[in-house]
């Protein structure tokens, strides 16, 4: 039996940052995987660059500060800031060139499917008369041409800014040479769509450059990107106006330190040494590229609808009995719990819900949470709304969510400006729980419904990221939740709940006394968890031991893992497996076999950030009925053999494949057809064969 000293041994850890970078690589096998869909592949390339940008911007920035300040610390694994920087340098750049492969042959494979990506030179002379006119019309008022000499500065680079550097040379005399820039706005197209035909907009900018610079022809130019920390430092503590802090904290972003500075390939040598003269950043982190950089741009074209044939085909997220966007939503709650697994299921309920809450008469008071809402948001609206017509609102809106704040600024403004009471987080703490409380005022007495989920209040990301909502009207979960809302409001944040369980105090001690709970039990115990990532060193601690006495462990984690599987003495029943596929897994699901309440559902994943540094919620869930939907939603998910990837003992996934077990499963295609069959069952009035058909299908999955 291995000791506690012997379990927390650097070689039983993987490092977090290099975990999290073959997340990404994950990613970017789905864009290499032929049985997608060719527009599907591309939007992996755009969603893999998206995510390295913000790994960039936060973790890499994170570990220069660290080495800079000349920290030497080691994480678990035993890595300390330098060799987690030199191994990520590595990986990127043995990944780029599988990265601009895979893209290319992307490109090739469209262009012959009649959709095609092209640079200006590429066009015919129709073409680029067209392309001019959009240059002078569209583009020539808006980029910004720029000087660089003795009396021109190199300007400031805002984060992520996209800029042509120019190598020109004076029309009247040929000696005479400049170097300058022009700055491309990210408010402008990354192509200029021509029919089915997208150019490159900087090759267009590049030539006519003539044009903004006059006198001056382009000898030469290449593209550069700069990227810069972005992780803002917040200190609550120094400032009593906290809206104007995080105001002040946005604008330092664009201003932080470079950490990354990626050029397109060029032959012009000079012209490299311009830009490398003036951005001072080591050699490591420059970045020579040879396709687009900001990858973000691909979503125009991954968007062409005349191509749909070229992306998943349409999932339509169904509306299941007893919810109905016709029937009273409180009716409904008086009687029974809802609990529905969004995207297969439809996020209008929720937004049903409040929106029935600020027109309902008899409803006195709506108390949420708001993490990222998104533009537009509906439920925003509907609380504006409730707020106007006098009802008691109290918003929570985290001001503290990463690469959220500013839309967030916009909504508590104007949450504060409708009459609603607006609560800019929780000093200390960033406020990740999501929950929504409705009370009514029927005659004499106060009736309350909650709203617990894992996900955020968003339309748009509800339709792609898998997550639970759970809707109920029992007092144990109500006066938790009213409680909850009163330690938001007031000065207390130490407040445990009764039924709830509640971060920073609350989670990890349960989560913790849950697994201990199972390794008592030695070989019959059994433990699943689904999160996005387990970097938690004590919990890991707690699962190496259960497994130690035998414990069947299944580990669904999306993204990072620190805990290393299969270890002799350690780990030997432990497997981990990520899926990655048209749906970003976003559920958290923990489930504990002889555990009283067997399934819960939380918030937070199994980081120290979310179970120390935030305020999160687990939510138990008691009714076997709902109980049964969350285990099997487990089960379908361990038994995946097309979009699961499985973890082995040296830090590398292997793909899964149906000769990896009897059958072949898509969980998340499962989950669409299961669905879909159920829907159609009860519309034909056929409860009974519905609830008959649930069962047999999780238990034949």
């Amino acid at each position: 039996m291995a000791t506690a000293k012997s379990l927390n041994q650097t070689s039983n850890f993987i490092n977090r940052e290099l975990s999290w970078l073959r997340f990404n690589t994950r990613v970017l096998s789905e864009a290499q995987n032929k049985n997608n869909p060719l527009l599907e592949r591309l939007k992996f390339i755009a969603i893999y660059g998206t995510n390295l940008d913000e790994f960039y911007m936060v973790r890499v920035a994170g570990l220069k500060r660290l080495y800079t300040a000349g920290i030497a610390e080691s994480s678990a694994d035993g890595l300390t800031p330098k060799e987690q920087l030199d191994e990520i340098r590595n990986y990127i750049n043995k990944e780029q060139k599988l990265l601009e492969s895979c893209y290319y042959e992307i490109k090739e494979s469209l262009s012959k499917e009649g959709l095609l990506i092209k640079d200006y030179k590429e066009a015919d002379k129709k073409q680029k008369e067209e392309l001019q006119d959009y240059f002078l019309n569209h583009l020539y008022p808006i980029i910004v041409p720029i000087a660089v000499d003795a009396t021109h500065p190199f300007p400031h680079l805002n984060n992520l800014s996209y800029v042509l550097a120019l190598k020109l040379q004076n029309i009247e005399n040929e000696n005479e040479i400049k170097f300058g820039m022009a700055r491309i706005s990210r408010m402008l197209p990354g192509f200029i769509k021509l029919d089915d035909m997208y150019f490159r907009t900087d090759s267009v900018v590049a030539e006519f450059i003539h044009e903004l610079f006059p006198g001056f022809r382009a000898l030469s130019w290449t593209a550069f990107r700069v990227t810069r920390n972005a992780d803002m430092e917040i200190e609550e503590e120094e400032a009593d106006d906290f809206l104007a802090l995080m105001t002040e904290g946005l604008k330092s972003r664009r201003k932080g330190e470079i950490i990354r500075l990626q050029i397109e390939q060029s032959e012009d040598l000079e012209l490299k040494s311009f830009i490398t003269n003036y951005i001072k950043i080591e050699q490591e982190d420059i970045y020579e590229c040879k396709m687009p950089m900001n990858s973000n741009v691909l979503w125009e074209i991954v968007g062409n609808k005349n191509f749909a044939h070229l992306t998943f085909s349409n999932y339509t997220p169904k509306i299941l009995p007893p919810l109905d966007l016709e029937a009273d939503i409180f009716t409904i709650l008086d009687t029974q719990d809802v609990l529905f697994y969004q995207p297969y299921e439809s996020f209008d309920p929720v937004v049903h819900f409040i929106q029935s809450a600020a027109k309902d008469p008899e409803v006195f008071s709506i108390r949420m949470t708001l993490y990222r809402v998104g533009k537009n948001s509906p439920i925003v609206k509907a609380l504006i709304e409730a707020a106007e017509n006098g009802k008691q609102v109290t918003a929570l809106v985290e001001l503290k969510a990463r690469f959220d704040e500013e839309n967030n600024l916009h909504w508590a403004k104007a949450l504060e400006d409708a009459g609603a009471h607006v609560i800019y987080g929780v000093p200390g703490l960033k406020v990740h729980a999501k929950i929504a409380l409705v009370i009514k005022s029927i005659g004499r007495e106060l009736k309350e419904y909650v709203h617990l989920s894992t996900g955020n209040y968003n339309p748009s990301t509800a339709r792609i990221y898998t997550d639970i909502s759970y809707m109920t009207s029992k007092r144990e979960f109500t006066q938790d939740a009213t409680k909850f809302f009163h330690t938001l409001s007031g000065f207390s944040h130490k407040s445990k709940l009764s039924t709830l369980f509640a971060a920073p105090l609350q989670i990890k001690p349960k989560i913790l006394e849950l697994i201990d709970g199972e390794a008592k039990k030695g070989s019959d115990g059994r433990i699943i968890l689904k999160v996005n990532a387990i970097v938690d060193t004590d919990v890991i601690l707690a699962l190496y031991k259960a497994s130690n006495a035998g414990v069947k462990i299944d580990l669904i984690v999306r993204g990072v893992c620190c805990l290393r599987p299969g270890i002799k003495n350690v780990s030997e029943n432990i497997r981990v497996i990520s899926i990655v596929g048209k749906y970003l897994e976003h559920a958290r699901i923990f489930y504990f076999k002889h555990s009283q309440t067997q399934i819960y559902f939380a918030s937070a994943d199994l980081m120290p950030r979310n179970l120390e540094r935030r305020v999160e919620l687990m939510t138990p869930i008691f009714e076997q009925a709902l109980s049964d939907k969350l285990f099997g939603i487990l089960k379908i998910q361990i038994e995946d053999t097309i979009r699961a990837h499985e973890l082995q003992e040296n830090g590398e996934y292997k793909k899964l494949s149906s000769k990896d077990g009897d059958k072949t499963i898509s969980s998340q295609k499962f989950l669409e057809d299961y669905t879909n069959t159920i829907f159609n069952t009860l519309k034909h009035k056929e409860e009974s064969k519905a609830k008959k058909l649930s069962r047999r299908i999780f238990k034949e999955s």
